[in-house]
């Protein structure tokens, strides 16, 4: 009798056992099945890349977002522009930026100096050359910087030297032609090169100094003369990846774009060199 309980027993058990372990296995079975899809669909990290560009580079660059945008999926480019000092001054003083491109050298030097940068991320991406504008319905008879007599000028436009760099290649050049002093009380100073512009497009002045990407894109000015590149510091725009940037990554491959083939074909449809 206790042989034929025991036995009984030992049934029951394993029916209980084999019933429990039946019922687990689907949950199990699953639970693994809903999690590795979902696992599988992480999206990708949304960045807003920051960009601090000087002035001279908007047209260029907002050509740029759209195709770059595409390519860098999760990727969003916003502009500030503006004087390339006033930029790095705003950096220096904690203004976010993930890259920043300057119209000149010195102001890249001196953020690296600072160690405001990535010092490997740094490279030179175009160049430009100075040109005098006027009006499109100016008669001013000016063929070369050397012929601007202050005498037949009232209001001379140029970029504020300190700040801007367009200003400090062009006191360099009329410094040199000894024509900086003379124009003293005809200047007329621009927070940036397309502040400079505009006072010429309006009629607001009678000769300005800007980039020839800057003639290139107004319909209002005509370009008068070049300026001799030994006049002045060589124009060179670098590019650098910001030392507090916190999407150092993408914004390294927002760098790479802009030197590519696409990168520089945009640069040159808009007049850079």
């Amino acid at each position: 009798m206790k042989r034929f309980l025991l036995s009984v027993l030992f049934v029951i058990l394993s029916i209980l056992l084999v019933g429990c372990s039946n019922t687990d296995e689907p949950e199990n079975s699953q639970g693994t099945d809903q999690q590795t899809p979902e696992a599988d669909k992480q999206p990708a990290e949304e960045v807003e890349l920051l960009i601090s560009a000087a002035a001279s580079l908007t047209d260029a660059l907002e050509d740029l977002k759209g195709t770059f945008e595409e390519q860098h999926e999760g990727v969003t480019l916003t502009y500030n522009f503006g004087s390339s000092g006033k930029l790095a001054t705003n950096i220096e003083n904690g203004a976010p930026s993930d890259v920043f491109l300057s119209a000149s050298s010195k102001d890249m030097n001196d953020m690296e100096e600072k160690e405001l940068i990535v010092n490997e991320s740094r490279k030179d991406f175009t160049s430009n050359v100075l040109v005098l504008i006027a009006h499109k319905d100016s008669n001013m008879e000016v063929s070369s910087f050397e012929e601007i007599d202050p005498a037949t000028v009232d209001h001379f436009a140029v970029g504020e030297p300190e700040s801007v760099p367009v200003g400090r290649y062009t006191k360099e050049t009329l410094e040199n032609l000894e024509l900086w002093e003379p124009l003293q009380d005809k200047l007329v100073l621009g927070s940036d090169v397309r502040q400079v512009l505009t006072y010429v497009e309006m009629g607001n002045a009678d000769l300005g100094v800007v980039y020839s990407s800057d003639a290139f894109i107004s319909d209002d000015v005509k370009v008068l003369a070049e300026s001799n590149p030994e006049w002045h510091a060589p124009i060179v725009y670098p590019g650098a990846v910001v030392k507090d940037s916190k999407h150092k990554e993408a914004a390294q491959q927002f760098l790479d774009y802009l030197t590519s083939d696409t990168g520089t074909e945009a640069l040159q449809k808009f007049g850079f060199k």
